[in-house]
């Protein structure tokens, strides 16, 4: 029997929420899900979650900061540990942030990682918006 992307990385709610064509709530799986689930961990910050306080990448601590190469290396630190720690079906290849040449305060996180089950390599592009 061979196991679908489904099977291997699982299948949850998709995110962000939404209503599927079946008027039911979306489902995302395999892949997809993993992706979602990456986002999901950027974007929440410590604390956040009552039950599990240390889950997420906190990564709202460093907008406020202006958009240094130092400020950078953080957000590459923050995002590199919080996969390590929180989503187990990828081991991430590399994780670079580079100032955006079209924003000055804006940043571009490029997260390079693979699936742990099939191997396969994905990225993730994540734009942020630094300074006050």
């Amino acid at each position: 029997m061979i196991a679908d992307d489904a099977t291997l990385l699982g299948r949850g709610i998709s995110f962000p929420p939404r209503i599927g064509p079946d008027g039911r709530i979306a489902v995302s799986s395999g892949a997809a899900n993993v992706r979602e689930s990456i986002r999901v961990i950027l974007a929440t910050d410590r604390r956040e979650r009552l039950r599990l306080p240390q889950f997420g990448g906190d990564l709202h601590r460093l907008l406020f900061e202006a958009n240094t190469a130092s400020t950078r290396r953080l957000i590459q630190e923050a995002i590199t540990q919080a996969l390590g720690r929180w989503e187990p079906r990828v081991r991430v290849d590399g994780v670079s942030v580079t100032a955006d040449p079209t924003e000055p305060r804006g940043a571009v996180a490029t997260v390079r990682y693979r699936l742990v089950t099939t191997g396969a390599a994905d990225r993730l592009d994540l734009r942020l918006r630094l300074g006050s």
